[in-house]
């Protein structure tokens, strides 16, 4: 019996395929863009054809196939979606246009507003208002729905979403048009806002629900014809899709509710870090996948990642809960450039696959982050990607030499050496303000590194955030997939139910949740898992009074007396504040948003059995190169997958297999896992650079204080908008933030208005004049 994990990415097409008492196989092949079924199908049968069965009997023997893909995302991102009409409460067609109200790049005075994913003459508004205690003040006009279902179904709309205002209260209007459109037109496609995100915040609600009708018909076409063509080939076993909740559901909820696979292909590669850390046993793990465009950073805190309900996607906002996933634009291709001031920049402009780095040969000729790393030897020119491909290390030279050596005055291996540090810094601080924004210390975290592009960065990133241990899995290049074999059935319940939390109804709360977790009860049930198989996790969404950003905490025994329960509830809040803030305001008064309910359902797993590639004696090296740490070292190169368990490589050493290469520096120290994969040590010792004691810093330590000092400031703004008890700095955004040197010049500024860019230097002076010694006190 076997259980298979796929992942359809943009360029590969990932398979693992694991049987009890074996290792896990790897596969890949080339995905297929037009049709994504077709490369899931030709890999299917390459893994059939290894384990000497045809596809039937191989598909006959599948137990369990889950999949993720990005074509929800594809969808969104490519805007390839259904034609979909809206029916809104009266006067409220325009909200889709008009978001938030701000401008997301404010310093671009030319940017064009985001096209809405529904035009406006496909969107229609209908009679009816419910108030904001959830009665009705005007009935819901039937006849005007119907007309407007007609015009809509004339304009040829292939799916509908229905948002009326508090809806998330009283969804019987939302209800009724539900029935109205089935009787109708039955199987329209229809995303009922009550259903998709029952809760506050109107155009968070909107918006999600247009995304759900707009991926929708798209994502549910593409995995019922997959789901006919391995029905066809005898397959019976269970068929799951990867949620973007790190979760899995059956191919109908995944269709229904099409927006919460949004993030399905990277949620399986944080689900593989978490369950690679319970094998390496870690539970506070810094997920850092490194590819050739870009770097995904996500936290997993207690072996659980973190999630998100405030995410941005091509755009569009999606506040069903996600694994928070922060994307940089820094990879292996990332493009190194020269900026005013002679300040090094790397990313977020990447040469893609074509024409890809100046060293692949194929037209590109500016210096990429893989084009700096084969110039200082850490990779094999001539065995990249398994030897599939071969690079030309005087490609590379030339391009740094041209556009990154010359114009900052260092030599050609400087320049590469910069590229390779600045890149290293932007990741560190990109990891840094995300876990800082989260309340985490990275430093009492471990980093786990996977993609082909990061375990040559794993360390430099590591020792600038004074984190001690780096894993790098033994499955890495296919984590996404294996990822998908360590998940659970998930169901996510939301309710907004506004009250203050003194002298709140707890019969009405525990009503809310009581019903949540019935309803995904009665699905696992349904689904065949045991009663004991299943878990429930129950938080609330709470904030301070005038506050508009929340912070999730858990709720305390619903059973307990009542007093008790609230004083214990408002602790968690404070508590959590703290962690997040480093105060809390235990006078203030304390809303409760939103309930919320996750209910799993656990699935069996099949842990891999430890490798044995002999004893930990058995350390062979492969060969010697030059490699530059700061000046050229003869350094010995271990092929990975020769090495065994227990074994241990001192650095500065390379270590490699076909499709990742790991860099281990002078101090630092390698061992295999029981797994396969790596332990990185890395020391934490740093050195004095020689260039200190000089007037003006080289352009590498320019680049790096710079990314310091924005993250810094990014950091205060962030701190600010969450805190913010006034509606002019949390809603309209009033406000800057900015860092300022002795003289009052502005150093780095966060996101903010313009307008203060000019004023914040004189009220900083100010500021000075009138506190003069006393400031720092």
């Amino acid at each position: 019996v076997y259980v298979i994990g796929i992942d359809v990415g943009g360029t590969f097409t990932d398979f693992v395929v694991a049987r009890e008492g074996q290792p896990p196989r790897y596969f890949k092949t080339a995905s297929t863009p037009n049709d994504p079924s077709e490369g899931l199908m030709t890999g299917l049968n390459d893994a059939a054809s290894a384990h000497d069965l045809s596809l039937e009997d191989f598909l006959a023997s599948a137990d369990m196939i889950i999949h993720g893909s990005t074509v929800a995302t594809n969808t969104l991102v490519e805007r390839k979606g259904a034609r979909v009409g809206l029916i809104t409460t009266d006067g409220f067609r325009d909200l889709l246009e008009m978001r938030e109200g701000l401008k997301e790049d404010r310093y671009n005075l030319r940017m064009t507003p985001v096209e809405p994913l529904v035009p406006r003459y496909l969107r229609t508004e209908v009679p009816e208002r419910v108030l904001s205690d959830g009665s009705v003040k005007f009935p819901l006009d039937e006849d005007a729905l119907n007309a407007a279902i007609d015009g809509l179904k004339d304009e040829g709309v292939e799916a509908l979403s229905v948002c009326f205002l508090f809806s998330y209260l009283n969804s019987a209007h939302e209800d009724r048009v539900g029935e109205i459109i089935q009787a109708k037109f039955p199987g329209m496609y229809t995303s009922l806002s009550s259903q998709v995100i029952p809760q506050i915040k109107e155009f968070d609600r909107l918006s999600t629900t247009v995304i759900n009708s707009y991926v929708g018909p798209v994502l549910g076409r593409y995995l019922e014809n997959l789901q006919e063509r391995l029905t066809s080939y005898r397959q019976a076993g269970d068929f799951l899709i990867m949620q973007s909740n790190g979760g899995v559901a059956p191919i109908e909820d995944s269709r229904r509710l099409a927006v919460r696979s949004i993030l399905s292909g990277p949620a399986g590669g944080v689900s593989g870090a978490a369950a690679y850390g319970r094998l390496a046993g870690t539970s506070n793990i810094i997920a850092f996948d490194m590819g050739g465009t870009s770097t995904d950073i996500s936290l997993i805190e207690n072996g659980e990642p973190h999630l998100s309900t405030e995410k941005f996607e091509a755009g569009w906002k999606i506040s069903v809960p996600m694994i928070d996933i922060h994307t940089m634009g820094a990879g292996g291709g990332s493009i190194a450039s020269v900026g005013p001031g002679g300040i090094m920049q790397v990313g977020p402009e990447s040469a893609g696959a074509l024409p890809g780095p100046a060293s692949y040969g194929k037209g590109g000729d500016r210096p990429t982050v893989t084009d700096a790393n084969l110039a200082l030897g850490y990779l094999d020119p001539g065995n990249f990607l398994g030897g599939s491909a071969k690079l030309d290390v005087s490609l590379a030279e030339k391009a740094v030499e041209e556009h990154v050596a010359r114009p900052t005055g260092l030599s050609m291996i400087e320049a590469a050496e910069g590229i390779s540090e600045v890149v290293s810094t932007s990741i560190a601080e990109g990891i840094r303000l995300m876990s800082v924004q989260r309340g985490v210390d990275p430093r009492r975290f471990t980093m786990m590194a996977f993609g082909g592009a990061a375990g040559l960065q794993a360390g430099k990133v590591a020792r600038q955030l004074q984190v001690e241990k780096v894993i790098i899995p033994a499955a890495a290049a296919v984590l996404s997939a294996h990822g998908m074999l360590s998940t659970d059935l998930k169901y996510d319940y939301s309710r907004s139910h506004p009250a203050a939390l003194l002298g709140m109804d707890l019969n009405s709360v525990e009503n809310i949740v009581a019903g949540m977790e019935s309803e995904g009860r009665g699905k696992l049930l349904g689904q065949g898992v045991p009663e004991a198989n299943i878990e429930v996790t129950i938080s609330a969404d709470m904030r301070y009074l005038d506050q508009i950003y929340e912070v999730n905490v858990p709720i305390p025994d619903l059973s307990q007396n009542a007093d008790t329960l609230l004083k214990q509830w408002a602790e968690n809040f404070h508590r959590r504040y703290q962690e997040l803030y480093s105060y809390s305001q235990s006078e203030q008064e304390i809303r409760l948003v939103t309930l919320r309910a996750s209910v799993v359902g656990r699935l069996p797993k099949l842990d891999p059995p430890p490798v044995d590639n002999g004893t930990a004696t058995d350390v062979k090296e492969k060969g010697r190169r030059n490699i530059y740490l700061g000046g050229w070292v003869e350094a010995p190169v271990y092929e990975i997958g020769g090495l065994s368990p227990g074994s241990s490589v001192v650095g500065p050493a390379i270590l490699e297999s076909d499709f990742t290469t790991v860099l281990v520096e002078a101090g630092d120290w390698a061992t295999i896992d029981p797994h396969g994969g790596i332990e990185l040590k890395v020391s934490l010792e740093t050195t004095g650079s020689a260039d200190a004691a000089t007037d003006r810093p080289d352009p590498v330590t320019l680049a790096v204080v710079e990314h310091r000092l924005e993250s810094i400031a990014k950091e205060m703004t962030e701190v600010m908008l969450r805190t913010a008890m006034s509606q002019i700095l949390n809603s309209s955004r009033d406000f800057s933030t900015a860092i300022l040197d002795a003289d009052c010049q502005l150093v780095a500024q966060g996101e903010g208005i313009p307008v203060h860019v000019s004023a914040l230097p004189v009220a900083g002076a100010a500021v000075r004049d009138y506190f003069g010694d006393t400031i720092s006190d």
